[in-house]
């Protein structure tokens, strides 16, 4: 008997019909435990609607009687709302609370969770030093670069060990260099933290630094799938 994939998106689709555009997402794929996978085209392509569908922020719908399936870890995500499906999500604008402390940012989620604030600190000062943010527990958001921000937010989203991490863009509004140091990093957490994840970008080379697989997407569909030490560019 084949055993499943960990992750298994099918028939996700979503359709709009605008007096400017027509355009609809009809998207497909399954991805192992402990794997990156990039989500590679332009804006407006339609990969922040896949990740949106997945995290349930949008209902994907229904279209000629086929049904979307959405399984992570053999568990069905249709019915369950955002909160509760095991999803964490990584944004391009860090969405950090800008009246927190970094520490207090980082545990939000264990607080939620009904862990105290003594406990919820110090875990989140062990991941902010494992994030290379050792001595930025006080700070508050405003005080951090966007490199700085942005693995806070990192550290907030894999610190309540969330079984699918996604990451819409999260490298795109900060210059090449930093981007690049970023995209190492990320790659280098991902593999030491063992999380499985997908990885939004419109950028090949940024694709390449963070995934061993590469999807390229096209007009809301896959038209390329391979691993990245393959891709040699968009058809």
């Amino acid at each position: 008997m084949t055993e499943s994939p960990y992750f298994e998106a099918l028939h996700l689709q979503k359709h709009w019909n605008s007096p400017e555009r027509e355009f609809t997402v009809d998207f497909s794929l399954s991805v192992e435990q402990g794997t990156m996978t990039a989500l590679l085209g332009p804006s407006g392509c339609g990969k922040s609607t896949v990740l949106r569908m997945i995290a349930g922020l949008l209902p994907p719908d229904t279209a000629d009687g086929v049904f979307p399936v959405l399984r992570l870890d053999g568990r069905d995500l249709i019915p369950v709302p955002p909160g509760k499906r095991g999803i964490g999500m990584v944004f391009q604008n860090h969405a950090l609370f800008p009246h927190m402390r970094t520490d207090d940012n980082v545990s939000y989620g264990l607080r939620c969770r009904g862990i105290s604030r003594k406990e919820s600190r110090r875990r989140a000062e062990t991941f902010l030093e494992r994030f290379g943010l050792a001595g930025f527990a006080s700070r508050k958001p405003e005080s951090l670069s966007g490199g700085e921000a942005q693995r806070v937010s990192l550290a907030r989203t894999l610190i309540v060990e969330p079984k699918l991490v996604l990451f819409d863009e999260p490298l795109s509004a900060l210059d090449t260099p930093l981007r690049r140091r970023l995209a190492a990093d990320i790659c280098g957490m991902q593999q030491s933290c063992g999380f499985t994840g997908l990885f939004v970008t419109h950028d090949i080379a940024e694709a390449k630094a963070v995934a061993g697989r590469i999807i390229v997407m096209k007009e809301g569909r896959i038209v390329q799938d391979c691993p990245a030490t393959d891709f040699t560019g968009v058809e």
